[in-house]
């Protein structure tokens, strides 16, 4: 069955998701508060929508990609939202990385009014969003999950359901603790290596191939290197997911010591302005602390 979809978000991630499904043959209707985006879209072959409700209407899958929890719910429950235009029998994809309690919770509004939903969160970044290789992992009904797979290949590689509705947002979380305690764990060693004077690059070449080496060490460790600091994911999305973890950890009685001390990390970063950087300027927290920077020899 071929899918008219709606999209909703053209941010960082949703624009060229959104472009990768267009380039997949998919019929798409987008909606985003970002003119500029939309119209991009547009051009790409992209019909615009004035509202959440008027995406549901064209569409019989209608996707998010959203900031937070909060604009999750108004975009899907609120005035002029999705479930005002969709049919019934319509299938909502949540993409965006939200709580898994709002997600449930949506997912029952939503099976209400007889329209399906899953949780479909993305790990890879900008630049895996832009390739279409992004890991998606899933939550909700089996079948619900087998009708929109091909629309879901259209902007990822690795499509796996994990269980039920907000199974995907909290495999989503267990990535972010994995992800960016990595850069945390890397950036200590990077600041360690710089302040004992010894070359980077060369320490880099001789680490990637053993047990250190990791997707984390080659993304970051070249931007880091080129002080490149520009967000594929930024410090604000991952203080948002951060404290997303820690508040589901407390909530189920899980202490997670690395990941409250990585909080405090990113409060000190925004505080310190960097809110809007990648998180690989975890590094710039540890530089400040040593008084060094990581660069070319």
């Amino acid at each position: 069955m071929e899918h008219n979809v709606g999209f909703i978000g053209l941010g960082i991630m949703g624009k060229p998701m959104s472009l990768n499904l267009i380039k997949a043959g998919k019929s798409l209707t987008v909606f985003d508060l970002n003119e500029e985006a939309v119209n991009s879209l547009v051009e790409a072959g992209a019909v615009a929508a004035n509202s959440p409700k008027e995406v549901a209407e064209r569409s019989d899958v209608i996707i998010t990609m959203l900031p937070a929890s909060k604009h999750v719910k108004e975009v899907i429950l609120g005035e002029n939202g999705v479930l005002e235009g969709a049919k019934e029998g319509s299938i909502i994809i949540d993409m965006s990385s939200i709580t898994p309690d709002v997600s449930r919770e949506l997912a029952t509004e939503v099976m209400k009014k007889g329209i399906e939903i899953l949780d479909a969160p993305v790990s890879g970044g900008e630049p895996k969003a832009i390739d279409g290789t992004l890991a998606i992992m899933v939550g909700g009904k089996e079948p619900v999950f087998e009708s929109v797979k091909s629309v879901l290949y259209g902007m990822g590689k690795e499509v796996t359901l994990v269980g039920d509705n907000g199974c995907g947002v909290t495999a989503k979380l267990a990535n972010q603790i994995i992800v960016n305690l990595n850069i945390a764990a890397m950036s200590e060693a990077l600041v360690l290596a710089a302040k004992a004077g010894i070359d980077i690059e060369k320490m880099y070449q001789a680490i990637r191939g053993g047990l250190a080496g990791s997707a984390v060490l080659d993304a970051k460790v070249p931007m880091i290197l080129d002080r490149n600091f520009i967000a594929g994911g930024s410090i604000a999305i991952n203080l948002k997911d951060i404290t997303n973890v820690m508040e589901t950890a407390h909530e189920i009685g899980v202490p997670l010591p690395l990941s409250s001390q990585l909080l405090e990390i990113f409060h000190s970063l925004k505080v310190d302005g960097k809110i809007n950087d990648d998180h690989g300027s975890i590094v710039r927290y540890y530089e400040k602390l040593a008084n060094t920077e990581v660069k070319r020899g």
